[in-house]
């Protein structure tokens, strides 16, 4: 069994760590090692613990799940030549990961928080010579899409990376709204994780205006809350969410 060496103990990294768990051997790199005992009885699976004091990368399998800030002060700390480093760092560019760890073949990778139920849309791109190694690592957390260029990563990062907030923000306003028209807090949580798990199969396989098409019928329920929605410019919110997003992630790789 492979293993794969995580350098970073945080909210990312766990949730890759439970994708992976049962198909490689896993060891994390940290600064506190009562954080890394702490992660290991959180993933509830033996793992290789380090510090990240001049730690050996040499011929590992690295993915790099620290603050985007923080690459210079960790890379300072690590020695030798990865086989294959994967960076999950949010706007950092290619070359400049490069420029601070060696690795035989460098990649990007935006991975999300499903990664721990195995569901995560992981998108990629970097060198071509690693790509199939990538993808076979991350197909093992979900489904993974390979892009030719940096900023198409970027735009997906605005999506699929920070997609799960904006829907959680959904989530919670339709629970909300269940409330404050008379249902059960209880009942109004069960009705929408009911409604997600459905939407979640059908929106792979139908066009979303097609979906929503076949919801609406004329003078219905639907078609007044969607007018509500349209109302209170609910679309234009979520364009701008992804283009500020996207903005983001331009000026920490600057």
């Amino acid at each position: 069994m492979r293993t794969i060496t995580l350098i970073g103990n945080g909210t990312m990294a766990m949730a890759i760590a439970q994708g992976l768990k049962e198909a490689y051997h896993l060891e994390v790199v940290g600064r506190d090692t009562e954080k890394l005992d702490t992660f290991e009885a959180q993933l509830g699976k033996k793992i290789g613990k380090h510090s990240l004091n001049e730690f050996d990368i040499d011929g590992r399998y690295v993915i790099l799940c620290v603050k985007p800030a923080n690459l210079q002060e960790v890379a300072k700390k690590l020695s030798g030549k990865a086989e294959l480093l994967i960076s999950v760092l949010a706007g950092v560019p290619l070359k400049a990961i490069k420029k601070a760890i060696k690795a035989k073949h460098t990649v990007r990778a935006m991975p999300n928080i499903a990664a721990q139920k195995g569901k995560s849309l992981t998108t990629l791109t970097g060198d071509s010579k690693g790509r199939e190694k990538a993808t076979v690592l991350f197909n093992a957390i979900g489904r993974t899409l390979w892009l030719e260029t940096e900023k198409e990563i970027d735009i997906a990062t605005a999506v699929a990376g920070s997609g799960p907030a904006y829907l959680a923000l959904v989530a919670e306003a339709l629970n909300d709204g269940a409330v404050k028209m008379g249902l059960s807090r209880e009942n109004a949580e069960a009705v929408t994780q009911g409604l997600f798990e459905g939407f979640g199969l059908l929106i792979g396989e139908k066009d979303p205006a097609q979906l929503k098409n076949e919801v609406m019928s004329p003078g219905g329920t639907t078609a007044a809350g969607y007018a509500a929605l349209e109302t209170n410019s609910a679309r234009a919110a979520f364009i701008a969410a992804v283009e500020a997003a996207y903005q983001r992630a331009e000026a920490l790789g600057n």
